[in-house]
């Protein structure tokens, strides 16, 4: 086990509306459950499953936390905290209460100021985009909807095969998508992960010749090499890179960030996993077991092995939430929107009390020696164990092939 860092300096009591984001927080936990439904044995504020929404006009707590911040990924203007839909289809870190309660969630964050939201069409496969279709189609134009493509799925069985980013595969999946989404364009949209067999620049042509049809209006890249996001920016300018990142990964800090940097203005990173899974909201701990099916239940850095060092950074969170009067989860989200104006997290949930407890995360604020200290403590932690499994890490940080 490492060494716990000291607790932070400052106040030892939260105050003003930062104080009551807490205690909001917690009154709405209550307030779901009265509802009735069961807990879950692994639940955590980015992505649990299975606690009913309130009936919408019911609950008092949400018509106190929304969101006003705004970030911009080049000219695309989105809210500083965004949501991430793929655990919404119940078949990732484990069942949902009910479609219906996925979409009155979509429905409330845009009631609470979120305007940016996350999907694939390889979550579910597919189910995720005809949620967040169905969620927000009334209020389309006030939303900004972000996807991905670059798998083969079967369209009629849904089973995914390996990486596909051949130009005509990536235009019968646009137009799969639109259809999905309720839409006749899609904001953002990105290659889930590099194909090795596919030149970028062949990407980046189709893409382009996608915007010029106005199906698309701006693009981005998952988790790329390095090199490849230079050669996709010079044939089309990307608008986002898509990485995971947070204090329990800080991997993008080495090179990707950097080079978002060096690229230019209108560049952006958009974080996903910004909770680490779950495991940086406190929920998660060496005794948890999890439900039949969660995705995180493989990842080495939970093995009952590694996980008791990365208590560590846990505790740390925990001990800063306390003196900002705060939670551990809006610790780690304010803290990574601290490290650029440009990066936005988009935290996963299936539950309203973590919704509201994510978007109140941009009311905690650090002064400049405040965000000092957090960063040395944070950059004293050692984590241990690998952030995915090796066949899907193996997908990341890619190089296409030359044209």
């Amino acid at each position: 086990m490492h060494e716990q860092d000291s607790a932070p300096h400052g106040n030892s009591t939260g105050h003003g509306r930062r104080g009551f984001l807490s205690a909001a927080a917690l009154a709405a936990t209550s307030l779901v459950a009265v509802t009735g439904a069961a807990p879950t044995q692994a639940h955590s504020a980015e992505s649990a499953p299975g606690t009913r929404a309130p009936a919408r006009g019911r609950n008092q707590v949400t018509a106190a936390i929304t969101q006003s911040g705004h970030r911009r990924l080049g000219s695309l203007k989105v809210s500083s905290i965004g949501l991430g839909c793929q655990t919404m289809p119940g078949n990732l870190y484990g069942p949902v209460t009910s479609r219906k309660d996925m979409l009155a969630l979509i429905r409330t964050a845009v009631d609470q100021g979120v305007t940016f939201f996350d999907t694939a069409e390889a979550y579910g496969p597919f189910e995720s985009e005809r949620i967040v279709g169905d969620a927000l189609r009334p209020v389309r134009d006030d939303v900004v909807i972000a996807t991905k493509f670059g798998w083969d799925i079967d369209p009629d069985t849904g089973a995914r095969g390996g990486l596909n980013s051949r130009p005509d595969h990536i235009r019968r999946a646009v137009d799969d998508m639109l259809k999905r989404l309720r839409t006749d364009h899609i904001d953002l949209l990105y290659q889930h992960r590099v194909d090795p067999t596919v030149p970028i620049e062949d990407v980046a042509d189709t893409v382009k010749d996608l915007m010029a049809q106005g199906k698309v209006l701006h693009w981005g890249l998952s988790e790329p090499g390095l090199q490849t996001i230079r050669r996709a920016h010079a044939i089309q300018p990307l608008t986002a890179i898509q990485n995971e990142y947070s204090t329990l990964w800080r991997g993008p800090e080495e090179q990707v960030l950097p080079l978002c940097e060096e690229l230019g203005i209108g560049f952006g990173f958009v974080c996903w996993a910004p909770l680490g899974m779950g495991f940086t909201t406190g929920t998660i701990n060496p005794y948890t077991r999890f439900t039949e099916g969660d995705f995180r239940a493989a990842v080495p850095r939970n093995s009952r092995d590694n996980m008791p060092a990365n208590m560590a950074l846990v505790q740390l969170l925990q001990d800063w939430a306390v003196c900002k009067g705060a939670t551990p989860a809006q610790i780690d989200l304010a803290w990574l929107l601290a490290q650029k104006p440009w990066i936005v997290p988009i935290p996963s949930t299936t539950r309203l009390s973590h919704l509201l407890e994510n978007i109140g995360a941009e009311e905690v604020r650090f002064s400049r020696d405040e965000l000092q200290e957090l960063n040395a403590a944070v950059a004293r932690i050692t984590i241990s164990g690998a952030r995915l499994m090796p066949p899907v890490l193996a997908q990341t940080g890619v190089e296409a092939p030359p044209r």
